[in-house]
This record gives C-alpha cells, structure tokens and sequence, in this order.
C-alpha cells in the first residue's frame, strides 16, 4: 500500500517534487511536438499575422498543455499526500472556474477573433468569480476598494500577459519566473512544504519549459490567447494569494511588503502594459489595439536581437526573484527607507524601457507594413 508523504520527509519532498517538475516538463515537451506535427492548419491564427512580430503565421495552441498540466496536478497531489478537509475549497473551486473560463476563452478568440468587449466581459467575470469564492486582495479597510482593487488587477494582468505575448519566448520565460517567485514565496513566508498549490505552479512551471523549446526564437508555435488568457488569471490568483495576501508577512509593515513583491514579481507585464498603454494614448490609439509598438519591439529596433531581447526580459526578472528572496530571507526589519529603495528600483527599469520607446522608432518599411495593415 502506498504510503502518502508528510511534512516530516523533507529529503523525499524534493526529490518527490523535482522528479514532478521534470515530468510536468517532458510531458509538455511531447505533447506539443505531437500537437506540433499533426497541426496542418490547427490552431494557426491568420487574422492578426500582420500585427505579430513573427513574419509568418504559426499553430497557437501553446496553452493547451498548460492547462492539461494545470488539471493533471488536482490528482497528482491526492496521490502524493493526504487530503485534508481544507484543501479543496470553494478558493480553489473559484481558481479551477476562472482559469477554465479563461482557456475556453481563450481558444475561442484564437479560432474566431473574438471582439475586444467579450474578452473584457470574461476578464471581468473571472475577477467578480474570484471575489466571491474568497480570493481577492485584503489592503485596504474598505471591501469595495479590496474588490475594486481585485477587479483592476485581475483584468490588469490578464491584459498585460496577453499583451507580452508578443516576441518569441518573451511571455513564457516572464511567467516562470513569476510561477518560481511564487514557489521561493511558498518556501520561504508559509514553509508549508505539503501545500496544494506548490504541486500546481511546479507543474505549471514545468509545461512553459517544455512548451519553451517550441516558443524561443526561432518560434515553431505561440501559446496564442488559449495559454496567455490562462496563465493571466492563473498567475493573478497566485499573485493575490502568496503576494498581496501573503500570510507569513505580518505586523505594520507587512503591506507594504506585499506590494513591493506583487511589483517586483510582476515587473515586466506591469512596465510593458504601461508603457505601451502611456504611449498609445499619447497619440490617441486605443490600448487595445495590436501593433508593433512593446517595449521589447523597440529594443530590437534599437539593434538588439530577438534571443537578446528574450534574456533581457529573463535577466531582469530573474533580479527581481532574487530582490525577492532578499526581502523574505535577509531583510529582518522592514522600513520605509526598503521601500524607498525597492520602489526605486521598479522607477529606474520603467523609465529606462519608457525612454527606449521614445528613442527608437520601426524601419520605414515596418511602418508601411503596419499602415497598410492596422
């Protein structure tokens, strides 16, 4: 009879837990190769081909694996550990709804090009479903500005991983290092080394690996709306819970640390999002409008490659798991002054990559592709 795992086996937890993630990657690297290889036109988006970076037209369905992966680890984990009463909840019942909603979602704009107005209803609903299934972010004494706050940040990110989506492997390798952030939270503030949602973002984790040796430049396919639509309220619900609602943070100051690390975990959807938002209500185009105008556009019109501009969007992020880690691990005694400094930190990226938009501008012939075809 198999013995389920406890708390008390450390040694076996992790091998236990990196033998998943490597699993959780190969899987996801098989089933997109088989997905990959019997594609013909399955999945292959034509409509918006002109406003993508890839000159070519290229299968979009990335998130299926993920959301598999997503699905799988509910019964990976009852065959790992105990069940205990509290472990399927109405929360998790609530996260399960949204990300469901947002694939279907997700693949209906992929195969159809849904309006703008629909996809913003769903957003809006997945927000409305993760309030009152009780994940929503705790700051403020009011509850309307908790769930008004919720709403923001639910459709925000959605919005901003959808958005990032826009070079090869760029969106991918931000949200692992948003889902490893959200582990070295677990780890580190709650130490609950058994928690249903460490085998989740492990395997999550584990298929954007697997599915980024298709992604990465030379891309063979997009994650299209299916995956960023899943991973965005996959990962905003994540953010609220082990961020904003951080339970191992505590005291006077603890909301300010939250917000510090939901910005420093989020640096690089948050500061593509408002860049290209600043600057597109600047010449008064809509927000919502596809284009070639991101900020990782303009590093490549700065001279940057594609790989280049994919390890700079990784290399920040990466400094900002490791800020975290020292904000949960080293820094003891929190003050304004950490603030201060962390916050800085976030101003100086934004306004260097706000200052490369202003500085760089398309070839000539882009902007005549991206006239003829708006």
């Amino acid at each position: 009879m198999l013995t389920k795992i406890s708390i008390e086996q450390p040694s076996l937890l992790f091998v236990i837990y990196f033998g998943y993630f490597l699993i959780s990657i190969l899987f996801s690297f098989l089933l997109n190769k088989v997905l990959l290889k019997f594609s013909s036109n399955l999945g292959i988006r034509t409509h918006d081909v002109n406003l993508r970076w890839s000159p070519s037209s290229k299968p979009a369905f990335g998130g299926i694996g993920f959301f598999i992966v997503f699905l799988i680890s509910g019964s990976i984990y009852s065959i790992l550990f105990d069940i205990g009463p509290n472990v399927f909840n109405l929360e998790l019942l609530g996260i399960v709804t949204v990300s469901s909603i947002a694939f279907i979602m997700g693949l209906a704009d992929d195969a159809y090009n849904t309006k703008p107005i629909l996809k913003c209803m769903a957003q809006l609903i997945c927000g409305v479903i993760l309030i009152f299934t009780g994940t929503y972010i705790q700051l403020f004494p009011s509850q309307i500005a908790n769930y008004a706050l919720t709403i923001f940040w639910v459709v925000g990110i959605m919005n901003s991983i959808n958005m990032l989506d826009n070079m090869d492997g760029i969106a991918t390798t931000v949200s692992i290092f948003i889902l490893l952030a959200a582990i070295l939270t677990i780890f580190l503030s709650s130490k609950d080394y058994t928690n249903f949602h460490l085998v989740v973002l492990l395997g999550v984790m584990g298929s954007l690996v697997g599915f980024l040796f298709f992604n990465w430049h030379p891309s063979k396919m997009f994650m299209g709306d299916t995956g960023s639509q899943f991973l965005g309220v996959f990962l905003a619900a994540i953010g609220i819970i082990y961020f904003w609602n951080n339970k191992g943070l505590s005291g006077d100051d603890a909301h300010t640390r939250q917000i510090i690390i939901a910005l420093l975990a989020f640096i690089m959807p948050i500061i593509d999002t408002t860049v290209v938002t600043i600057n597109r209500l600047r010449k008064g185009i809509p927000p919502y409008v596809g284009g070639k105008d991101h900020t990782t556009h303009h590093l490549s019109y700065l001279g940057h490659t594609d790989d280049k501009v994919g390890i700079i969007f990784g290399g920040i992020s990466l400094v900002s798991v490791f800020l975290i880690f020292i904000i949960l691990k080293i820094i003891s005694q929190w003050n304004y002054w950490h603030v201060l400094l962390f916050f800085v930190y976030f101003l100086i990226v934004f306004c260097i990559f706000f200052r490369n938009t202003l500085m760089s501008s398309p070839p000539n012939c882009m902007e005549e592709k991206q006239e003829d075809n708006p």
